[in-house]
């Protein structure tokens, strides 16, 4: 929806740290591509990737690919060098194709460490299951880091968690859109801000319906205020 679109501009422009989730074939490049394109054009963005996807068309783009190892197993690039190569290149943002392993724990200490509006896209099946797939990533890095400490990093790094989905008449969709809250008797919490929600019985195989704002107000509507990003009548429950 034109609100739906509103509130992701302005989350892009403040610099929240997100996370693209979904399954296989959900559309996750496709919203991270979108998300990328409203990044302002005075920013310098580094864009890490296994293979080129993404089509940023800012003038201070970086890209980088991964390098498989030759026949002498040498020479190979992964994601987690680019990462370690990339904050010294001064980035104002970073994107990243995908998370799969443990460049995570790379992603998280960047994202803490000052690198505002980081975005990248995980396999999960909800915002909830993102940061635990986020953490069991970090946790292959080796380092035998508490959980707990773990669960606080990522709870500090990742803001919003964007959901797609692959439903079943094949159609794509934004199913949630969530505020990461902080940890809960040691557990993640995710405040959904829009919902997409089925409206009826398919029609054709078609599945209708639409996305309704929860009524959820995010931490960051004070900081939207400030930077002049006009948030009013978003938050008002649509429920029926």
């Amino acid at each position: 929806s034109k609100d739906g679109l509103r509130l992701l501009e302005v989350v892009v422009k403040l610099g929240r740290n997100m996370m693209i989730s979904g399954s296989t074939s959900s559309g996750k490049t496709s919203v991270l591509n979108v998300l990328s394109a409203m990044i302002p054009p005075s920013e310098r963005i580094l864009v890490l990737e296994d293979a080129s996807e993404l089509q940023l068309q800012q003038p201070h783009t970086v890209c980088f690919e991964t390098r498989k190892p030759d026949e002498h197993n040498k020479g190979e690039v992964s994601i987690r060098d680019l990462v370690h190569s990339s904050l010294r290149l001064r980035p104002d943002r970073i994107v990243i194709g995908e998370i799969r392993g443990a460049e995570a724990i790379d992603l998280l200490q960047a994202m803490n460490t000052g690198h505002d509006g980081t975005m990248s896209t995980i396999h999960a099946n909800s915002p909830q299951d993102c940061l635990v797939r986020l953490e069991n990533c970090a946790m292959q890095n080796g380092l035998g880091m508490p959980q707990a400490a773990l669960r606080a990093q990522v709870t500090s790094a990742v803001q919003i968690v964007i959901q797609t989905a692959r439903l079943h008449d094949g159609s794509r969709r934004i199913t949630h859109i969530s505020e990461v809250r902080p940890l809960q008797d040691g557990e993640y919490r995710c405040e959904d801000i829009v919902r997409f929600e089925e409206t009826g019985p398919a029609e054709e195989r078609k599945i209708r319906g639409h996305h309704v704002f929860t009524g959820y107000q995010p931490s960051f509507c004070a900081a939207a205020r400030k930077r002049g990003h006009d948030l009013s009548g978003l938050f008002l429950s649509q429920d029926t």
